[in-house]
């Protein structure tokens, strides 16, 4: 019995999303047609309702991989200088699936005469935490921990916080979804925490002709005791109606992205990463998908086509 105690409890730690020594936010390619995700001042700015839809499948193969499912919806009030947003998000990795739901509010100033804006957030939700160890393989079957199943659930509420500066052909913003450092007590002496996640994004939108608009963009990311990571992407408009681009992620991985807009409302988008690790040997790379529609009323309009 203690040497499946012992396996469980190891599985777990090298697979639970709160791991002390991984990054532990879900990994997005797209993250530029839907910042909301990473930054609460995001919400409202797009003067839409906007409704996402994002699917991820990372390291294709690879059993226990990371699997993510978000849905996302901001929109500005009547007051165009208030946003309010509401985003679920499940994540699974192995035996551990987490659901957050969280509720964005964001405050956003006119600069100059541009109307560029500088916009404040926070985010406020829980994380509900699962692990299923009965669904573990283990070498007794016979041991009562697998016979009579053992699951960990734990709430967790947090709070985020960010700012964002943009324009009609520019935007760069700070934030970090995560603020509490909860703790999750694994076993009598075992101890993972909610880790502080710090991003850091920005992107410029540059004319080449009246044709094609090309728009390079980055991401840095930082949370203790994990590398820096540092993602540049670099993306053409063709004819304000598709979207082609490519990404290298620092010695992680590279990859292609498309953005189809079907209308001026409908778009649809699809990521490919193909990982530059050791973890290629064993998956397919990593896919993932995007749906997402804007509301806008016909007194509105479109002021211009949708760059971020």
């Amino acid at each position: 019995m203690k040497h499946t105690h012992k396996l469980l409890l190891g599985t777990l730690l090298m697979l639970a999303s709160f791991s002390t020594n991984a990054q532990q936010e879900t990994q997005h390619s797209m993250y530029f047609f839907n910042p909301v995700l990473l930054n609460p001042a995001y919400a409202g700015s797009q003067e839409a309702i906007q409704v996402t839809a994002t699917v991820r499948d990372q390291w294709t193969n690879l059993k226990g991989a990371p699997k993510t499912q978000v849905l996302s919806l901001h929109s500005p009030l009547k007051k165009e200088n208030i946003g309010v947003g509401f985003t679920v998000l499940n994540d699974q990795l192995g035996i551990t699936k987490n659901t957050g739901v969280y509720a964005d509010l964001a405050y956003s100033i006119k600069v100059n005469k541009k109307n560029n804006r500088l916009a404040f957030g926070v985010k406020v939700g829980m994380d509900f935490f699962r692990q299923d160890f009965s669904s573990l393989r283990v070498n007794d079957n016979t041991d009562a921990l697998y016979t009579e199943g053992f699951n960990y659930k734990k709430n967790l509420f947090n709070i985020g916080a960010g700012l964002y500066y943009y324009g009609k052909r520019h935007y760069i913003g700070i934030s970090t979804p995560r603020l509490v450092k909860n703790k999750i007590n694994l076993a009598s002496d075992q101890q993972a925490l909610q880790e502080n996640h710090y991003y850091a994004f920005g992107g410029i939108v540059i004319k080449l002709n009246p044709a094609i608009n090309m728009r390079p963009s980055f991401i840095v990311k930082y949370v203790n005791n994990a590398p820096l990571s540092i993602e540049g992407n670099l993306s053409f408009l063709f004819y304000d109606k598709i979207w082609i681009g490519a990404m290298y992620r620092h010695k992680a991985a590279t990859g292609l992205n498309i953005m189809y807009n079907i209308n001026q409302n409908l778009r649809i988008g699809y990521a490919y990463d193909y990982q530059l690790t050791s973890l290629q040997k064993f998956s397919q790379g990593s896919h993932e998908i995007m749906l997402s529609y804007d509301l806008r009323s016909k007194a509105k309009g479109f002021k211009s086509p949708r760059y971020f």
